[in-house]
């Protein structure tokens, strides 16, 4: 099975390079991964120190030796690999595998983790005439569902079918492999390496500047250096195709860092007469300049995707409670595209037909760290929203802070992190901010509904259900949560008459529903 560095699949070529990653594990482990009969389908291969080694599998873990593994067994790996970057990764040269490490506070490597690199022909035969339309595109989706795939094909097509001029940012050498010489996966897309993740919004510029491209490919556009540079590149009529952190368009529209993708969000207090024309609350949300991108895609599942196709129309009817439509597009057994056009559900939840907009929600608990409670309590009462302010971390469904400690990292923050509570983080504690902040949460958590990430998270799993119930699919993996969001989720898939189970170790356990 190793042997076999590709697989077709609905119209799809599937290249691993698999024998390339195997040869750098310790022989003992690779016996017990030879005898997997899906080993084409291998996730990653998951080194900690003291802990049995083990393999993951799209619906599956195998561990792969009963003995515990030891510091021989890492350093066997790190020997046959390049040397680790600033992110803490590196590769196999000429191939697209990954090798992550984690380290102890003195820097020694205690953990790594081995994730399969495959270039994929036909993945985006879903998103094509997207792609090939001119307009910039941005694609949203959880770790592992294979926006850096996508990518890849993305680069390739544009810069061999339709003889563009590419370039591609490769900040951790995801997208093209390892090495100075790129992967034959991107075609005759041109490459440039980023030294340091710090410097990516640099290399961005430089690209523009320095070569000329008609498309430049951004994988994990994360930091607002990068969202600023992503507009600058925009606004020179160059084609942005990238990705960016975030399961949907209202992720990005809560994520204070990365809404300039989507125009930016602005609050905006209303008179008396507007407000009541309207028939709105005198502070609204509203979009400050044009999107970046043009199209965004939210990838559901590897064959399934929803699609907004003007992303300013789109951002524009959630901020103001409207229906949002949305495009969702799948391929079928054949391998055909079908597609159906909808309201989103989450801007349909905003929907009060011809009524006033009404703040009647239930009350997100909010864990302050940094944050001045009275202020924040008085710009609430004045806007008469229901905020619970928690004193139990426990407690809480969402965690706020500032610029200035979230980059510290605390303690609070990685304990969050690793329960996968989510984080706002405010640029500032100016009155605008709070605001801001106040109205972007409730805003998420329409009436009647959970709070912001508890509505998120649920709606994730209706969708999911739909999908299961409606649609055919086998099975769904849903976004990672903490144990409390996840325990809410199995209760929703049961309510469905579906069975659910738990994936993989915080923090990206995960649910994924299924008919039982």
């Amino acid at each position: 099975m190793g042997n076999n560095p590709s697989r077709v699949t609905a119209g799809k070529t599937n290249t691993s390079d698999l024998n390339a990653l195997l040869g750098i594990l310790p022989p003992h482990i690779c016996q017990t991964l030879y005898q997997q009969d899906d080993l084409d389908e291998l996730l990653e291969v998951i080194f900690d120190l003291g802990r049995s080694p083990e393999a993951r599998f799209p619906h599956r873990e195998v561990i792969l030796h009963p003995c515990e593994v030891t510091e021989e067994d890492i350093d066997y790996v790190t020997t046959h690999i390049s040397e680790f970057s600033g992110d803490n990764r590196a590769g196999i040269e000429r191939t697209l595998h990954r090798i992550s490490a984690i380290r102890n506070r003195k820097g020694y490597i205690i953990g790594l983790t081995c994730r399969v690199g495959r270039a994929v022909f036909g993945t985006i035969k879903i998103i094509l005439d997207l792609v090939q339309s001119g307009k910039s595109v941005l694609l949203l989706g959880r770790p592992g569902i294979g926006k850096t795939t996508k990518l890849r094909e993305v680069a390739r097509v544009l810069a061999d079918d339709l003889k563009k001029r590419v370039v591609i940012v490769d900040t951790s050498n995801e997208i093209a492999g390892d090495g100075d010489i790129p992967h034959p996966a991107i075609g005759h897309a041109r490459r440039m390496q980023v030294t340091t993740p710090v410097m990516q919004h640099t290399v961005m510029i430089e690209a523009v500047e320095n070569h000329m491209p008609e498309v430049i490919v951004i994988d994990e556009i994360g930091t607002e250096l990068e969202a600023h540079a992503a507009r600058t590149i925009a606004e020179r009529g160059v084609q942005l195709v990238g990705t960016a952190h975030g399961n949907t368009l209202e992720n990005l529209i809560a994520n204070p860092t990365l809404c300039d993708l989507i125009g930016g969000i602005q609050t905006v207090t209303l008179s008396d007469e507007e407000a009541k024309r309207r028939k709105t609350q005198k502070t609204i949300l509203e979009r400050m300049a044009p999107p970046t991108f043009d199209i965004i895609v939210e990838i559901q599942s590897r064959d399934r995707v929803a699609i907004h196709p003007d992303s300013g129309r789109a951002v524009d009817a959630i901020l103001r409670g409207k229906l949002s439509t949305t495009e969702t597009r799948w391929l079928d057994e054949t391998g055909e595209v079908r597609t159906k056009r909808k309201a989103s559900a989450e801007a349909s939840k905003h929907v009060a037909k011809d009524k006033p907009s009404v703040r009647e929600h239930v009350t997100p608990r909010l864990y302050l760290f940094g944050i001045n409670r009275g202020k924040l309590e008085q710009l609430a009462k004045e806007m008469r929203l229901n905020t619970d302010i928690v004193n139990n971390f426990n407690d809480a469904n969402l965690l706020v802070t500032s610029k200035r400690y979230y980059h510290r990292k605390p303690q609070k923050v990685r304990d969050a992190e690793v329960v996968n509570l989510p984080i706002y983080v405010l640029k500032s504690q100016t009155p605008a901010q709070l605001r801001q902040m106040l109205n972007t949460i409730h805003l998420i958590a329409p009436a009647g509904s959970k709070p912001g990430p508890l509505g998120l998270a649920l709606s994730e799993a209706e969708e999911a259900i739909s999908q299961v119930r409606e649609n055919g699919e086998k099975a769904v993996e849903l976004s990672p949560q903490s144990a409390y969001i996840r325990r809410l989720q199995h209760l929703t898939a049961q309510r469905n008459d579906l069975s659910s189970t738990s994936l993989g170790q915080d923090p990206e356990r995960r649910v994924r529903i299924y008919r039982g």
